[in-house]
């Protein structure tokens, strides 16, 4: 891509389907065209968002709710979004909800403004194992509109969050994690 490509589309306008389907108080931040003419694929200060060729615009998956998104290149523009979004099935413990894939023609600035998004929500993150196998992934993330912080717990396994004896564990770590991250 030439030096001319690129600045055209670092200060391109959004595609009008875009401009017109978000909200006056929602700016998109960077936007990909979606595979076989399914529409666009749209990071906004809310979220990560679909955009449906019908016009249909889906919920925003916030920033603190996206586990992981991981960016695979097919070419020179194109490629294909994995992201896993969480959940949380109980105060201070996430799971993670089944991976979703976009396929985008066009992934222009939204591989590297969806990476910083998720990046800026993680305050410190640790992993951890469990007695006997798996482990969990200790989480501090800054949610928009709250002062604090939010310390979460993701199994790495499903199953282990029905031990009790993984259970245990993890809020001991995940407890005493959030005590040292105390102002004393």
């Amino acid at each position: 891509m030439s030096l001319l490509d690129e600045l055209r589309r670092r200060f391109a306008r959004p595609p009008e389907a875009v401009r017109a389907a978000l909200d006056a108080d929602e700016q998109a931040l960077a936007w990909g065209r979606l595979a076989r003419d399914e529409g666009w694929l749209v990071a906004t200060p809310r979220g990560l968002r679909t955009l449906g060729a019908d016009g249909g615009l889906g919920e925003p998956l916030p920033w603190h709710e996206i586990g992981s998104a991981t960016w695979s290149s097919t070419g020179q523009t194109g490629g294909t979004f994995t992201v896993t979004p969480l959940a949380e099935v109980e105060p201070g413990v996430q799971a993670r909800l089944p991976v979703l894939r976009h396929v985008l023609t066009d992934a222009g600035d939204l591989p590297a403004i969806v990476r910083r998004r998720v990046d800026q929500t993680v305050v410190a993150s640790q992993r951890s194992p469990l007695p006997g196998r798996g482990g969990v992934l200790l989480v501090a993330r800054r949610i928009p509109g709250q002062a604090e912080r939010e310390w979460t717990v993701v199994f790495d396994d499903d199953a282990d969050r029905a031990d009790p004896v993984a259970r245990e564990v993890a809020r001991q770590k995940l407890a005493d994690l959030v005590a040292a991250d105390q102002p004393e």
